[in-house]
């Protein structure tokens, strides 16, 4: 992953439909077009307000792959991902794992004083739970999460099965989704 660059931002607005908020890294696509991102977990408010926190540090922004494990998500993919958890302790103690380095990463952007301050909001699942906010880990909840995670260069096995379930983790030459997207917002 990369710092993202003001070229990244601009297309990051129009991947996502609003503008970024809190982006610290971006991992890009074959074609250099942001693919993940690692946000931090306490989001800026555009008008001054207090920030928002975010459980999901990354953040799968490929227009491609967002279809491709939605479809994935509306065949039933997550119920056979708990399905796997329940009936297999190796891959349960991996994916617990997961959850506790992505909690410890989570963590680690936050600042002492910004710790603190999730404790004095009440907003301690900020500091307690997993991937995109789980807190059982016999749950998959978002593939999306876990496919950004394990893209993003962590160890997440939910991650890694989707990959290898989806065709192809990028769009082909012929039709450049986000090349697509920036033409239609120009």
């Amino acid at each position: 992953m990369r710092p993202p660059t003001p070229e990244d931002l601009r297309i990051l607005a129009i991947q996502l439909g609003r503008k970024p908020r809190g982006v610290l890294a971006v991992k890009p696509c074959p074609y250099g077009f942001p693919q993940v991102i690692l946000n931090h977990p306490l989001l800026p408010q555009d008008d001054e307000g207090e920030p928002e926190p975010m459980p999901t540090i990354f953040w799968l922004t490929c227009p491609f792959l967002v279809r491709e494990v939605s479809k994935l998500e509306s065949d039933s993919a997550i119920k056979r991902y708990e399905r796997m958890l329940s009936r297999d302790e190796g891959l349960l103690q991996e994916f617990r794992r997961a959850h506790e380095a992505y909690r410890t990463e989570r963590i680690s952007l936050l600042s002492e004083e910004e710790i603190a301050w999730v404790k004095e909001r009440g907003w301690n699942s900020l500091l307690t739970t997993g991937i995109a906010g789980i807190s059982d880990p016999k749950r998959v909840k978002c593939l999306h999460a876990h496919l950004a995670h394990f893209l993003a260069g962590r160890e997440n096995p939910i991650g890694r099965r989707v990959a290898e379930e989806l065709p192809c983790l990028f769009c082909s030459p012929e039709r450049i989704f986000c090349q697509d997207f920036l033409s239609a917002s120009n």
